[in-house]
């Protein structure tokens, strides 16, 4: 319990009350002592009328999972006794600074009634946050004292990557009969090798697919159907380094890459394909067995959500060779990752290679296009023509890595944020046609 800045003024107040009787009369010195009773008096009647901190029963609640950009409500549930008066509360939640911080709000609580507090919560990054404590705030009656009260929450809201994006395009592929390749198409010998069903030859069809044994047991011409084998094991390797965190577009590389790699998860998952999550930097952060399955996107979507930005090197050798070490069979490995130019890229384009001798590798880099328009920019001024030599010579250095990147076996996406999710689903269904996992 606290003095407010009223009760601060009543009692200075009592100083010009003191002095002015005094310079018209001796005698009204009792008026200062008059004035000190009452102020005291009032004082002690608004302690007693200040509701205690013991009547008030406080309970937060948040909702489990955010995504970036959702904007949820963290609801504080304020209920007194019966004999408590009314009172006006200011409440205040303590947040992680990854959320977008909230003025106090005010909420009038009348027993035996409710209060219901609703702070907006929206999140600026991924990660596990945290909704810290509720601050409640009140005075008394005469608004002279005040009381302060925190109320422990300590409740986790896990952010995750907005997937609308992903169910978007979702939506739009598989409502297209000519685009679920392995799904509902069905392929002949030579696009598939994954048996589906028999049917009754008709002409046209592809004289190889006839089944003779099968033939002769129906007494009339079949022939094979098949289709792209579904149960292909995909593991998408993120990178968490500092490069990653640097921003591109409005948000860190890390957070392209994520939604890039969901993307992927869906359609994969979709398509009848296993698929993991593995996250590194200096050190393993994250990993996912392969799992197929819908049922199985949440788990990734939440998993990626848990990927710190990193500020520490990438350690791509124990890092590719921790993941081989885990895959059991062979599988499509995406790595999401970048690089600054020749230099530094040599431990990664060397065990990328190495990781290529058994596993299906593709690499995605996230290319800037500002970096690109001054490359080709006209430059205006010789700042300009200096800032673009350097620009074409990182544009090099990064053709020269992808090139060798493609020499060892290694298949590339190079874009632009805004393209890569759509480059990277391509390739994979290109590599799921042609069987080549």
């Amino acid at each position: 319990m606290r003095p407010t800045a009223r009760a601060v003024l009543l009692l200075a107040a009592g100083l010009p009350v003191a002095l002015v009787p005094v310079f018209a009369s001796s005698r009204l010195w009792t008026v200062w002592v008059a004035y000190l009773a009452l102020a005291l008096l009032l004082l002690g009647l608004d302690g007693l009328l200040l509701l205690p901190g013991r009547a008030l029963h406080v309970r937060v609640t948040a909702p489990d999972t955010l995504t970036i950009g959702e904007e949820g409500l963290c609801e504080v549930h304020v209920s007194a006794s019966e004999r408590a008066p009314a009172t006006e509360l200011e409440l205040l939640c303590d947040l992680h600074p990854s959320f977008v911080q909230q003025p106090a709000q005010r909420v009038v609580l009348t027993p035996p009634g409710e209060a219901l507090a609703r702070v907006p919560l929206r999140a600026e990054r991924r990660g596990r946050l945290r909704v810290e404590a509720a601050w409640l705030r009140w005075t008394g009656p005469l608004g002279l004292w005040r009381r302060d009260l925190r109320v422990s929450a300590d409740l986790l809201v896990t952010v995750v990557p907005d997937v609308r994006a992903v169910r978007s395009a979702a939506l739009r592929f598989f409502s297209s009969r000519q685009l679920v390749s392995g799904l509902k198409v069905q392929r002949f010998v030579g696009d598939g090798s994954e048996f589906d069903d028999l049917r009754e030859y008709q002409p046209g069809l592809d004289h190889r697919a006839i089944d003779w044994k099968a033939s002769a047991r129906h007494r009339k011409l079949l022939c094979q159907e098949f289709r792209a084998e579904r149960n292909q094991q995909i593991v998408l390797a993120l990178d968490t380094g500092h490069l990653m965190a640097e921003p591109l577009g409005g948000l860190p590389r890390l957070d392209h890459a994520i939604d890039a790699s969901l993307m992927l998860a869906y359609f994969g998952l979709r398509l009848g394909d296993r698929v993991g999550l593995f996250g590194f930097d200096r050190q393993v952060r994250a990993y996912s067995e392969p799992e197929g399955g819908l049922r199985a996107f949440p788990r990734i979507q939440k998993l990626a959500a848990q990927l710190d930005y990193g500020s520490a090197e990438t350690n791509f050798t124990l890092g590719l060779a921790e993941l081989a070490s885990r895959l059991r069979r062979r599988s499509l490995v995406v790595v999401m990752t970048d690089f600054a130019d020749t230099v530094t890229a040599e431990l990664m384009v060397e065990n990328l290679g190495r990781l290529a001798r058994k596993q299906l590798v593709l690499f995605v880099a996230l290319r800037d296009p500002e970096l690109d328009r001054i490359a080709t920019g006209r430059p205006g001024r010789l700042g300009d023509l200096y800032r673009s030599v350097v620009a074409a010579d990182f544009a090099r250095e990064r053709e020269a890595v992808l090139l060798r990147l493609r020499r060892l076996g290694v298949r590339c996406v190079d874009a632009v944020p805004s393209g890569v999710s759509a480059q990277l689903l391509n390739r994979y269904l290109d590599i799921k046609r042609r069987e080549l996992i």
